[in-house]
């Protein structure tokens, strides 16, 4: 999630503050329930999922003054379609049993990722509850897969890709795009 120019086939879509925004906005959904006061863990899925996950607990600490459970998952063993990607190993330096757990990614898709993410956080113990929030939900799922928290619903076709661009704080960097032959110079 590094920070990437804006080439002729990119456009982008959000920015930096809407973003921030967008991450606001979940942290106060997350924590709406009354459930939610305590026993949250945020899990950021690898890569994309990573500092999302640490935005949202800066936000978190910063609302209610107590930071969540924070940990970070590789789903590399968990994938069905042959996609392994080279990444740290998973983080979680505590138990979920009983606990709220929220998957984080950047963008929902076709639901694989998040699908595999499940099988990993259910061999790591039994949460009371998982829900799953992202940035991105681009629609389109091969698998039944809906967010429970959604920063901004953006439909794309399969030939279009969506990238967030995110720093580890708020930073001018930060913003969304959208690639494809759709969005070639001139259209």
């Amino acid at each position: 999630m590094n920070s990437a120019p804006e080439t002729a086939r990119q456009r982008t879509l959000l920015s930096a503050q809407r973003i921030d925004r967008m991450i606001g906005r979940l942290a106060y959904q997350i924590l709406e329930p009354e459930d939610a006061q305590e026993g949250v863990v945020l899990i950021g899925i690898r890569r994309g999922g990573e500092i999302l996950a640490r935005r949202l607990a800066a936000k978190m600490e910063e609302i209610t003054g107590s930071k969540p459970g924070l940990g970070f998952l590789n789903i590399n063993l968990y994938r069905d379609d042959d996609v392994a990607h080279a990444l740290p190993e998973s983080e979680i330096h505590e138990d979920l049993t009983g606990k709220i757990v929220v998957i984080v990614d950047d963008v929902l898709f076709t639901g694989r990722t998040v699908r595999s993410a499940l099988d990993a956080v259910t061999d790591l113990g039994r949460p009371r509850v998982i829900r799953l929030a992202v940035l991105i939900d681009r629609g389109s799922r091969e698998l039944p897969v809906q967010a429970d928290y959604v920063g901004s619903f953006i439909p794309t076709s399969r030939r279009e890709r969506i990238e967030v661009v995110l720093q580890k704080t708020l930073s001018e960097d930060d913003r969304v795009l959208i690639s494809g032959p759709e969005h070639a110079a001139g259209t």
